[in-house]
């Protein structure tokens, strides 16, 4: 059962009034004598109720719903810093320009064999918020298959009727206007957005040059407009976009769930904090998480947590604290020195990415609205608008979606081959395979356009425009795994210093299909650019380029050459895995970690099949019901008859 625990303010007073037994603030130092104070040493002198690793996406959603209660004491640790007042950031014409810079962990992935040994870069956000600080503002939902998907693996609670609430629950739908709604052919049906959240969602009103023509093209193509948000995304739309329509700033969680509750007493949060393991020891025979080791400016610092500690570090760093806290893999853990403290073979592994490919076309020069960013003057002219009127060319971001079933670039026979490739037997690879049925209405592949090159694939020549068509893959059969690496040395052991090892192993295995099913889904990219009223601004393709007259295009090996990560991975502390739960994987359907107490998992490393959508929409509704479920326990602990308590 969902269970409402927004925070209602005259309560939150009355406690406060009454006395909620919330230790004093230290205070500001400094001054007469005293040493400033060290923050580090500060939250670490404090006991929580609650310890949440990363204050990212999910991490502060759950700090958030924990702390409405002023009894609750929750204290978080985010390793990078805060950028919530830096353009890069908040500032929606900024958008892919915080990826590579401090708040960007640059992850990087193994050399990937059939890519041609490259290594795929992994942009993961590195600030408070986490991703939410630096993706590209979408927001969206996966289909109803998707999360049934989920509960189907034993995990109930978590099809799609019962996410619902959760999707709606972050969420400030803005209506837009009724002029904008004809002007720009917005398609929506308000009831199925929130429309009291922390998180504001907004459709544009300001396009790209090419918008125009978007939809027309894959009307064009026999793919209809439609609504998206209902449980069915397959078709063609707007995209709508976590921005903040008052002043055209990103919203996100640390905008949305933190600043303006960053004044509780209870809540305190540390910035440039990395956490080195979760501590464990044993109750009554358990064995308990009862704290969190890290550091803080060169010193280390150990926390104690009465309740729980829980895991928001992402699909990346997640499996790493778990590894480095001796959770996982006893081979894993043996080469990194770690002391092995509960056998869970399944950390880390089943890691599935989102994979892309992108194809730059010249457009002509007039198309592209945002040509006067190609200057210091046009530049210096938009950030004037933006700053005094909030509008502008500052103000877009891309827009124009299509997701696309295999019946539109696979012909039957061929899908019933791509079938027999597949080997695999678990029950969450015969879910994906499932996928491969011609006749399913989903949207397996997910092509956007926007006119700018958003990836610097081929040097810009002066005078010219260029677009970029961006495919992306949504169900992939690739399977690979993130693990801390070895050792660095005899009588050392492995820390959170070290990066992971990601090995996506794309294309690998089962994962042929996914090579065949880009290569097709890229002649199908081509088409869109081709296809009126589209083609009327396209000059010619740059990127691949055309091949001689008379040969063929081998978009196979196009694939190889081209492929990047899309930056959505899960599944690396995934949940159960078999009919029934048959089949453990590294959390319940409470997010527990099996065999340790006070532990949890919440964000999306702990989605068991990837979905057909961008992830951010989905992970807030993780993060919702995660909350929730810790609340429900905490509440049930005590008797609070008011709450859900299960049997």
């Amino acid at each position: 059962m969902y269970v409402n625990t927004l925070c209602a303010p005259f309560l939150s007073l009355l406690l406060l009034l009454l006395g909620n037994g919330v230790e004093a603030l230290p205070k500001p130092g400094g001054g007469g004598g005293y040493p400033p104070p060290n923050p580090g040493a500060q939250f670490a002198a404090r006991t929580y109720d609650y310890i949440i690793v990363g204050g990212g996406t999910a991490g502060l959603v759950v700090a958030n719903r924990l702390s409405c209660n002023p009894n609750i004491k929750v204290g978080v640790l985010e390793a990078g810093p805060n950028g919530l007042d830096d353009p890069l950031i908040y500032v929606p014409g900024k958008v892919g320009q915080a990826v590579g810079t401090k708040y960007d962990w640059n992850f990087t992935s193994t050399a990937q064999p059939i890519l041609g040994n490259r290594t795929i870069g992994w942009a993961r956000g590195r600030a408070l918020g986490g991703s939410s600080a630096i993706n590209f503002y979408v927001w969206m939902r996966g289909n109803r298959q998707d999360y049934d998907a989920w509960a189907n693996l034993g995990n109930l609670g978590w099809d799609f009727n019962s996410m619902v609430p959760f999707f709606k629950k972050p969420e400030h739908f803005h209506v837009p206007s009724s002029m904008d709604a004809a002007d720009f052919d917005l398609t929506y049906v308000t009831s199925d957005h929130g429309l009291t959240g922390p998180i504001d969602t907004s459709y544009s009103v300001t396009y790209g040059g090419s918008h125009q023509y978007w939809k027309d093209t894959l009307n064009n193509l026999n793919l209809p407009a439609r609504d998206i948000f209902g449980g069915s995304n397959w078709g063609v739309w707007t995209g709508l976009t976590s921005v903040k329509p008052s002043n055209r700033t990103r919203s996100y969680s640390a905008s949305g769930y933190y600043r303006p509750f960053s004044n509780r007493p209870n809540l305190h949060v540390l910035c440039e904090a990395m956490v080195k393991e979760v501590t464990l020891g044993y109750k009554y025979g358990q064995l308990t998480a009862t704290g969190v080791r890290f550091t803080y400016k060169g010193s280390t610092y150990n926390v104690q947590a009465t309740e729980e500690v829980i895991v928001s570090a992402g699909s990346v760093q997640s499996p790493q604290i778990l590894e480095l806290s001796g959770i996982g893999n006893p081979s894993v853990l043996a080469a990194a020195n770690i002391p092995l403290k509960y056998a869970n073979s399944k950390v880390g592994e089943q890691l599935q990415d989102r994979i892309m490919t992108v194809m730059i076309y010249e457009i002509l020069s007039n198309v592209s609205n945002q040509d006067p960013l190609l200057t210091t003057a046009g530049l210096a002219e938009a950030q004037a608008e933006y700053d005094t009127y909030h509008t502008g060319l500052l103000t877009v971001v891309p827009t124009d979606f299509a997701y696309v079933p295999l019946k539109y670039y696979l012909n039957e026979t061929y899908t019933n081959y791509l079938s027999t490739l597949v080997t695999g037997n678990d029950s969450r690879t015969d879910n994906i395979k499932s996928k491969l049925n011609y006749t399913l209405e989903l949207g397996s592949m997910e092509f956007v356009f926007d006119p700018n090159q958003l990836f610097p694939v081929v040097p810009q020549e002066a005078g010219k425009k260029y677009g970029t068509v961006f495919q992306m893959l949504q169900y992939p059969f690739s399977t690979g795994n993130v693990h801390i690496p070895p050792a660095p040395g005899p009588g050392l052991k492995t820390d959170s210093s070290t990066p992971p090892i990601i090995n996506p192993k794309y294309y690998e295995g089962d994962g042929v299909v996914d090579m065949y099913t880009m290569a097709a889904g890229n002649v199908f990219a081509d088409s869109i650019a081709k296809t009126s009223p589209l083609s009327q601004i396209i000059v010619k393709r740059v990127f691949p380029e055309e091949p001689p007259a008379g040969e063929q295009m081998d978009w196979v090996q196009f694939v190889k050459d081209a492929t990047i990560s899309d930056w959505h991975p899960v599944g690396t502390c995934a949940m159960r895995g078999g009919p029934g739960g048959s089949s453990k994987g590294v959390v319940d359907e409470k997010l527990k970690v099996y065999g340790v107490k006070n532990l949890r998992v919440v964000d999306a490393s702990i989605i068991p099949i990837q979905i057909s959508s961008h992830l951010q929409g989905t992970v807030y509704a993780i993060a919702e019901k995660g909350a929730n479920l810790i609340l429900t326990d905490y509440y049930c602990k005590r008797g609070i008859s008011q709450w859900y308590c299960p049997a």
